[in-house]
Formats: C-alpha cells, sequence, structure tokens
C-alpha cells in the first residue's frame, strides 16, 4: 500500500512542477484518490485564471465531485505535494475525504514566501481585532433566511 501512496504523491508533485512550468501559479498540486484511482487532478492557478481560491486542493476538488455528482468525498484521498492553507483545509474538511497524504510541510512553503501562518494567526483573534475589518449589518434581516432553512423540510443536509 505504501508504494501506491507514494505514486500518487509524486503525480501531486508532477503537478506542482507542471503548475511551476506553465506559469499558472504556485508550486502545488493536488489529486483525489477513491479506490486506487485518480478521479481528479489539479495544481495551483491562481495567477493564470485570475482566482484566489484557485489553489491545488480546491482545483482537484471541483473536479472530483463533478465527476462523481456529489459534494463530499467519502471514500476518497487527497494527496497534496503540500500541507494545505487555512483555506484548502477548510475545503478539505467540507468535502470529508477519508485521508490526506503530503510532501511538504507549511513551513517549507513559507520558506519560498508562501506564509499563511498570518492567517492561522488571525482565525484565532477576535473578529475585531482582525487585520480587515469586518463590520455586521442587518442580522436580524439576515436571520430569516435561517430560520427558512431550519424549517425546510425538502432540504439536502450537509
Amino acid at each position: 500500500m505504501k508504494e501506491q501512496h507514494n505514486k500518487f504523491i509524486r503525480r501531486a508533485v508532477a503537478l506542482a512542477n507542471e503548475g511551476v512550468n506553465s506559469n499558472c501559479g504556485g508550486p502545488f498540486g493536488a489529486v483525489v484518490v477513491k479506490n486506487n484511482e485518480i478521479i481528479a487532478e489539479g495544481y495551483n492557478s491562481v495567477t493564470s485564471v485570475n482566482d484566489p481560491t484557485a489553489h491545488a486542493e480546491i482545483v482537484a476538488i471541483r473536479k472530483a465531485c463533478k465527476k462523481l455528482g456529489t459534494f463530499q468525498l467519502d471514500d476518497c484521498i487527497i494527496y497534496t505535494s503540500c500541507e494545505p492553507c487555512p483555506m484548502c483545509l477548510g475545503a478539505i474538511y467540507w468535502a470529508r475525504p477519508k485521508e490526506v497524504y503530503y510532501a511538504c510541510t507549511r513551513e517549507d512553503a513559507a520558506a519560498i514566501d508562501f506564509d499563511d501562518q498570518f492567517i492561522y494567526n488571525e482565525i484565532g483573534k477576535n473578529i475585531n481585532d482582525r487585520q480587515i475589518k469586518f463590520t455586521q449589518i442587518l442580522q436580524n434581516e439576515a436571520l430569516q433566511v435561517f430560520e427558512n432553512w431550519k424549517s425546510k423540510t425538502d432540504k439536502t443536509e450537509y
């Protein structure tokens, strides 16, 4: 089984290199595997598509969900060339794969100026102490939508 994991992580690293060579974005690649078969893959394409969410893991998750016709990746494994950033970590948890393998660490990424530590720090702060100003408005109006969701009988739970 270890050799299978190595094969898939090597593919994620190869995708990261493809992204670097095509100037699409940062040096990151990811694959989603189900039943020992790659069902989706992606590399960072933030700068080529002008989308700050186009990280390798997000690209691969989107493709996998589309291919499987579902919003969850049950029984899937994600292989990524680097420990996921906070955004990708959140997406991974929402997608609910059974496991994640990664090659480089966030410290390795920070060493080449992909440092997400400030985001980890921001998450832990009180919302009023964050670097970007957050202002709450119209909560009562918005809560009505939550009430509509809560009482909806034909919703798809997730």
